[in-house]
């Protein structure tokens, strides 16, 4: 909810398909997010999606979508025409479904990462101009290999010039990228610099490239190389990977009260869970009760 004093400091919550929508009601989450695979499948059209809007009317005061996985770059022409059309036809089921916010992957820097910026930009411009009112969320990458850093976002948002394209922070990629974990898979090195004031520095260059929403995702994870060349992340869930999450919630709270809240920023703050779909629940609830623990300390 917007930041101001009488509203609640955050919303939370995880990625739900329509049949698991009262589980996350049950649990008085308040946000949900139309996950990925819905948007790719065949049988399902626009009344799923209208379902799904009427499912969470009154009940969520925020709908997310996540954009299917098709990357905004190509090295072949006819593949980002796919891509193009694949994701228009996303985004205008999501809106549909009344979800305010579309959030994608943007895809592989290729060899020349200037070209992939601007190919990511001219689909995300395409997207726009099908909804009036629903705003584009960019998530942060792992690797290098990929585009979605913040100095990338920073040039794709520059690039659209456009108020509803925004940075989304999945804090377990900004974890490996900013630390380098992709070079050595050193978790256990990396771990121990992911102090607060690391997650700090992060925010405070994050929020730069956002408005009206600051959107954290977060699940734990390991990594490993295949071959001795690719290194790959799993989501693990919560207490089995990295990063740790006391400095985390520490300084998720201390940004969002201090940086938000108490300045009255209007900004809605979402809070996703994106772990393992077998513990998604409990593993959503306990990590928002951190969070919230760590803001009890600060009231």
């Amino acid at each position: 909810m917007v930041m101001s004093m009488g509203y609640a400091i955050l919303d939370w919550g995880t990625y739900n398909a329509l049949g698991s929508i009262k589980n996350a009601i049950l649990l008085g989450m308040r946000l949900t997010e139309i996950p990925p695979r819905i948007f790719s499948r065949r049988k399902v059209d626009e009344k799923y999606f209208r379902e799904y809007k009427k499912a969470c009317k009154g009940i969520f005061t925020t709908i997310t979508a996540h954009a299917p996985y098709y990357s905004l770059t190509s090295r072949d022409p006819s593949t980002l025409k796919d891509t193009e059309r694949a994701m228009k036809s996303a985004i205008k089921l999501a809106n549909i479904a009344g979800a305010e916010i579309f959030n994608m992957h943007i895809g592989s820097a290729l060899d020349d990462r200037d070209k992939a910026i601007e190919q990511a930009s001219d689909i995300i411009k395409k997207l726009l101009k099908e909804s009036k009112d629903i705003m584009i969320s960019l998530e942060t990458t792992y690797s290098p290999k990929f585009l979605g850093s913040l100095d990338d976002i920073k040039a794709i948002i520059e690039s659209v010039n456009s108020d509803r394209v925004i940075i989304s922070l999945q804090l377990d990629n900004d974890f490996i990228r900013e630390l380098e974990i992709y070079k050595n898979a050193n978790f256990n090195l990396a771990n121990s610099k992911a102090t607060v004031d690391f997650w700090m520095n992060l925010f405070k260059r994050a929020i730069k490239l956002t408005r009206n929403y600051f959107s954290i995702r977060f699940s734990q994870v390991i990594g490993m190389y295949l071959r001795k060349r690719f290194f790959v992340k799993k989501r693990v869930p919560l207490g089995r990977g990295y990063p740790d999450i006391n400095p985390l919630a520490k300084a998720i709270a201390q940004f969002i009260y201090r940086e938000i809240y108490e300045k009255e920023l209007p900004m809605e703050v979402h809070i996703i869970y994106t772990g393992p779909t077998e513990t998604k629940f409990r593993d959503t609830v306990m990590l928002t009760s951190s969070i919230v623990s760590e803001v009890a300390q600060l009231l």
